[in-house]
């Protein structure tokens, strides 16, 4: 967790309050970070602000912000300027309304935080947050609130998490594409349903339990391997090839091998046993003087 909060103030739910702070989900320290580096002196490379026409050094500090309102046109904002538009944040926390979780479509969930009881264990009013975190969790539904943060007010969405509380914050609408244009030209024929039924059973067969390490960042635990070989002055291990597949042809056929291959995966050693077990009870086949021929099983 991180050692000082973002934000801290009181999270209300009409006549009853209790104090939080919150706390980013994310770890810094945990993520990468890298340098420019000069290769032929090993030297870290010093970025320079430079005027765009007249290649003067500037310092940073003398710098100001500007919007472009027409090509190479801008109109400058001052530290005045940024805080008459601040929507000053009051301190509270206020649910101004629940929704069905269900009801938030994912592309509107941004950064996440843990709303944590603020102050010490004597002062701490556990029993106020404690109730609504089991309320909120027993209808199911998600708190709606707003918060300022670094200047700027964001709609968030409160839900409980484990013994506690999240918030995550949500996208302004105008930060969503519309998808309209992309899925326009989707074709809008109705998909045969023998085949929709293989791939639900497909689907169902590799349903399991969401673990967190199904969000494993494997391209950076790679990186940290290369980095830590090279380190030690040896080569990386080579990561294994995943077996190529062809082009889909058939799709029913596809969707039936793979519900083939599903289904060893999940059996594994257990369909093994049986199979040999019945195999040992199976009684002899007909002879081909019997004129009974088998039928196969699509």
């Amino acid at each position: 967790m991180a050692e000082r909060p973002i934000w801290r103030g009181l999270l209300r739910l009409a006549l009853v309050s209790c104090p939080v702070a919150l706390y980013s989900v994310r770890q810094p320290s945990e993520t990468l970070h890298f340098h420019f580096i000069n290769p032929e002196t090993n030297n870290r490379v010093r970025t320079v602000t430079l005027d765009a026409e007249t290649d003067k050094e500037l310092s940073r500090r003398d710098l100001k912000r500007g919007y472009e309102f027409e090509k190479d046109r801008y109109v400058v904002l001052d530290d005045e300027d940024f805080e008459s538009a601040k929507i000053e944040s009051s301190g509270v926390l206020k649910i101004e309304k629940f929704v069905e979780g269900d009801s938030i479509d994912p592309i509107y969930y941004d950064a996440s935080y843990y709303v944590v009881p603020d102050g010490n264990a004597r002062d701490r009013q556990d029993d106020v947050y404690v109730v609504l975190r089991e309320a909120i969790g027993r209808t199911g539904r998600v708190a709606l609130s707003r918060v300022v943060i670094a200047r700027r007010e964001r709609a968030v969405a409160i839900m409980p998490m484990q013994n506690g509380l999240v918030l995550h914050t949500l996208h302004d609408m105008r930060e969503i594409a519309d998808p309209e244009d992309l899925f326009a030209d989707l074709p809008k024929t109705v998909a045969d349903k023998e085949m929709v039924g293989l791939a639900s059973q497909l689907i169902d067969r590799q349903t399991t339990r969401f673990e967190p390490s199904d969000m494993e960042d494997r391209y950076e635990s790679r990186l940290r391997a290369v980095i830590e070989a090279k380190l030690k002055g040896v080569a990386p291990e080579p990561e294994p090839e995943e077996e190529e597949r062809g082009n889909v042809v058939d799709l029913m056929a596809a969707l039936r091998q793979s519900l083939g291959e599903s289904s060893a995966k999940t059996t594994g050693a257990a369909s093994k046993v049986k199979s040999t077990a019945a195999k040992s009870k199976a009684k002899p086949k007909a002879s081909p003087a019997s004129g009974k021929a088998t039928k196969r099983r699509a």
